[in-house]
């Protein structure tokens, strides 16, 4: 065993600890959608959504339901959700997404982040020219299907951008991208053709900045401490 088994049981708590962390930001954007809509995922489309994209992840199907139950309940928590934007050391635009039920506790706690690290933090929507919000899907399809003719076929839903990346395993994902006005659109579209799909608004970058290896470091590391805080939803950056 030795370093192998080390090496071994280290991957395996860090994958855990990824998946404990995206386990409860989906259990929020899921109370977020029930507090929005009711817990009815056939007339609520952000929950539907949000329950693809938890059991893409392969959240336990209980704990879906348990998120659904505590947030129908009356004095279950409510989270509003804020935007923080600054730039790192270096000139690197930092774009966080957060779901708070406790907004001053995480003003702080983004804000410490950023001045620790040599930063600062900006006022909303001091960003808009770097980062632009798009509607995101991923979903796959069959060896047999023409990408040019379905493609063709997304037209109607709002398409903007359709290409092929791999996931963790290396499995071909098609992600099709559309403004953000016509999020509704195609996920209708894309549902109707029977899809099992992840969807997000995401935070498209703009412009980038090249920095070099050493202060890459001192990026992420700034970026890993703001993604271990609990009411961090996203993260977004223009490191090139």
């Amino acid at each position: 065993m030795g370093r192998a088994f080390e090496f071994r049981k280290e991957r395996k708590f860090k994958r855990w600890a990824k998946m404990a962390v995206q386990f409860t930001r989906l259990g929020k954007e899921i109370a977020m959608a029930v507090k929005d809509s009711g817990p009815h995922p056939e007339s609520n489309s952000r929950l539907r959504t949000a329950i693809q994209n938890a059991k893409a992840v392969n959240m336990p199907k209980d704990r879906i339901e348990a998120a659904i139950k505590r947030a129908s309940e009356k004095d279950s928590n409510s989270y509003e959700e804020h935007i923080y934007e600054g730039y790192a050391p270096h000139g690197v635009a930092i774009l966080i997404e957060t779901a708070t039920d406790n907004i001053n506790r995480t003003v702080a706690n983004i804000r410490s982040y950023f001045t620790k690290a040599g930063g600062s933090l900006g006022k909303t929507g001091s960003l808009d020219f770097i980062f632009q919000r798009k509607s995101v899907f991923r979903f796959k399809v069959g060896e047999d299907v023409d990408l040019e003719e379905f493609e063709l076929e997304l037209i109607d839903g709002g398409l903007e951008e359709l290409y092929v990346e791999d996931d963790e395993e290396g499995n071909d994902v098609v992600v099709v991208q559309t403004s953000f006005e016509d999020f509704g659109n195609m996920q209708k579209l894309l549902e109707g053709k029977g899809l099992e799909v992840t969807a997000k608004l995401e935070r498209i970058t703009l412009s980038s900045t090249e920095i070099g290896e050493e202060d890459a470091a001192d990026i992420l590391k700034l970026i890993d401490k703001i993604e271990e805080d609990d009411d961090v939803q996203a993260v977004y950056h223009n490191m090139a």
